[in-house]
């Protein structure tokens, strides 16, 4: 397994490739004043541009949906992939080769071998494609598509090919592409034979399985001949660059639709995603030969980022298999932030089934967020019981009480577990809405959130009800005081050369907005405004690090690309913010102590008493000298 990228080496990605750069290649750009740069942002949709990226510090901030952050996180959000993914990604286009730490990981041979292996899949999809499109040998498989309402464009766009039923076809292919052996064997492709390696893949119907980059990583080959005794469907085994558990058919023409609608279809096969596609759910994403589990969950939570709207839709037959599978998509319901739900379609029909018949406005329809997935599994437990007797109906509850009390919404468990009385045919509801929550409290279930709560969002880590993500404290930016103190932090992170070492004597609590004090901590914990004006670029990276959660780190980002307010950002304008922000901190401190000195005047010790009437003389004079002096009484 690859250790932990070198921090050397991500910096050094970080430094070579331009912000400017990447980002153009997925929008258009346009000068936005003050050396920054904006477009329409690929994170949501927009008719005027509030996505700006500033070349000279490496970030990129939307002002409408609130992403942010440096070259590696634009990658990483944009097509959806993890950290090192994204450096490697970069590294590559730079010409960058990576050094790994923990564990002795050779990267420049693991790395090589990945991507042959990949290249290997790559022609091999080609050379399946192309049979499919022209050899006489396939015609079993385009009547296959043909029968079920895909022409030759869907094979296309699907990438949809045929493996010849010959030994060593696609072998010999790859052979004479310069792969070896011992690569077609790792790849997964050949397999060994009597006399060597064989094609795996041999008369069958192939589709390309993609990870979530677009890279080919494995095929699913669907059998078509009588004498075929294998498996109905074949999967590639697990390779160093394919795991079925951790991919997604479809998902690489489905994310950015899943990202963009917070929606996800997991049907049951290729044809079914294909149905779904053709027939306008783009969301449509199935598993390869295995159970949805929790490896699944994970690449989709990457694309509906925990948002509390996001829907899952689960399609399943109507048949007992296809309801064990949507009880065991149920046992990992609450691994989801977003809600689940099941839809069957009528007859048992599955989309591509249903496409066929009824047209594609049925498939949208079917899709379409049905039964919640806790009601359909509560609805199957309280099945298999006798419901006439006593003994039955203790039974039901007993089992489907904690599945009640894992549902995530309070007032919903409450409403459920009255339904749950019903359907289990007992008189009192409350007895039953008290056992389920009994069970909840005891953390049998949703573990006491309010209705419609996710787990606890970033904005929460601050005090007093402060809005601190999305836009921080936009309501507030009315108030002098807190759009002070935010222009004060925009020029402590993009010209800390002019308010340094003065910036750096200012404690976290002379900021009043608590996002804003947050920001102060996290520019101290990274060094202070002195350090940055030596390194800008590495100053921003380290304040970002330095952030508590990611809405602070957002704001950070939001801080370090917002323009400024003045046209020229000098000494004097830098001064007077100065000078602001800290006679308001004396002010306030001035109007603390009058009122404690209002409380000792009466019943207070007399020395106590002295000593904060002297600390109030010394405050009501320095705060004096900062009017009359400016920045010389700093």
């Amino acid at each position: 397994m690859a250790g932990r990228i070198n921090d050397e080496d991500v910096k050094a990605v970080r430094d070579a490739v331009p912000i400017d750069a990447v980002v153009s290649e997925y929008l258009q750009l346009r000068a936005a004043g003050g050396g920054n740069l904006k477009g329409l942002c690929p994170f949501h949709d927009e008719k005027s541009p509030s996505f700006q990226i500033s070349p000279s510090k490496g970030l990129f901030h939307c002002f409408g949906c609130q992403e942010g952050g440096d070259t590696i996180t634009f990658v990483m959000k944009v097509d959806h992939l993890t950290f090192s993914e994204a450096v490697e990604r970069l590294a590559a286009q730079a010409g960058i080769t990576l050094r790994y730490e923990e564990g002795g990981y050779n990267p420049s041979h693991q790395r090589g071998e990945r991507i042959r292996l990949v290249e290997a899949h790559k022609f091999a999809a080609q050379y399946y494609a192309e049979q499919l499109d022209s050899s006489p040998e396939a015609e079993a498989g385009r009547l296959f598509l043909a029968e079920r309402g895909f022409d030759q464009a869907s094979a296309v766009h699907f990438g949809v090919g045929y493996s010849p039923a010959g030994w060593d076809h696609l072998t010999r292919y790859l052979r004479g592409k310069g792969f070896t052996d011992r690569e077609l064997l790792l790849s997964g492709l050949s397999q060994e034979g009597r006399r060597g390696p064989i094609d795996r893949f041999r008369g069958r119907l192939m589709w390309p399985i993609r990870d979530i980059a677009g890279d080919v990583v494995g095929f699913g080959a669907r059998r078509l001949r009588d004498d075929d005794t294998g498996p109905k469907y074949l999967n590639t085994p697990d390779t160093a660059i394919y795991k079925k558990s951790q991919v997604l058919y479809g998902i690489d023409l489905a994310k950015k639709e899943i990202a963009k609608a917070s929606r996800a279809v997991v049907v049951e096969g290729y044809t079914d995603v294909m149905a779904c596609h053709l027939a306008g759910v783009p969301t449509a994403i199935a598993t390869c030969g295995t159970a949805f589990g929790s490896e699944h969950i994970k690449i989709l939570r990457r694309l509906l980022m925990d948002n509390g709207s996001a829907r899952v839709i689960f399609t399943f037959d109507g048949d007992a298999a296809g309801q064990k599978a949507a009880l065991r998509a149920f046992e990992d319901d609450q691994k989801f932030a977003a809600e689940t739900y099941i839809a069957i379609a009528p007859d048992g029909m599955d989309p591509c089934e249903l496409r066929l018949a009824k047209g594609d406005d049925t498939v949208r329809d079917l899709v379409q967020p049905r039964t919640p997935l806790f009601e359909f599994a509560l609805r199957q437990i309280v099945a298999r019981y006798d419901l006439e007797t006593p003994a039955g109906r203790a039974a039901a509850l007993d089992e489907a009480a904690p599945v009640v009390a894992r549902i995530k919404d309070r007032s919903t468990r409450r409403e459920v577990a009255v339904q749950l009385a019903g359907l289990v045919g007992i008189l009192d509801p409350e007895f039953v809405v008290d056992k389920v929550g009994y069970l909840s409290r005891r953390g049998g279930g949703g573990g006491g959130r309010a209705a419609g709560q996710r787990p606890a969002a970033p904005e929460q880590a601050y005090p007093s009800g402060a809005r601190t993500g999305a836009r921080g404290p936009a309501l507030t930016l009315r108030n002098p005081v807190f759009k002070t103190e935010r222009e004060l932090l925009k020029l402590a992170l993009q010209y800390p050369e002019l308010v340094s070492p003065a910036f750096d004597a200012y404690e976290a609590d002379e900021f009043t907005a608590p996002p804003y004090t947050a920001v102060r901590i996290a520019i101290e914990e990274a060094g202070g405004a002195e350090h940055g004006s030596q390194d800008p670029q590495a100053y921003l990276v380290r304040v970002r690090e330095a952030a508590p959660d990611d809405a602070v780190r957002a704001m950070v980002t939001e801080l370090a690309v917002e323009p400024v307010l003045r046209k020229t950002v000098d000494a004097v304008y830098v001064n007077e913010l100065l000078v602001t922000v800290r006679l308001r901190a004396v002010e306030r401190r001035v109007r603390d102590i009058q009122i404690t000195l209002t409380r000792l005047s009466t019943s207070g010790d007399p020395a106590q008493l002295a000593a904060v009437q002297n600390e109030l003389w010394v405050l009501q004079k320095y705060g004096q000298s900062l009017r009359e002096r400016g920045a010389d009484a700093l």
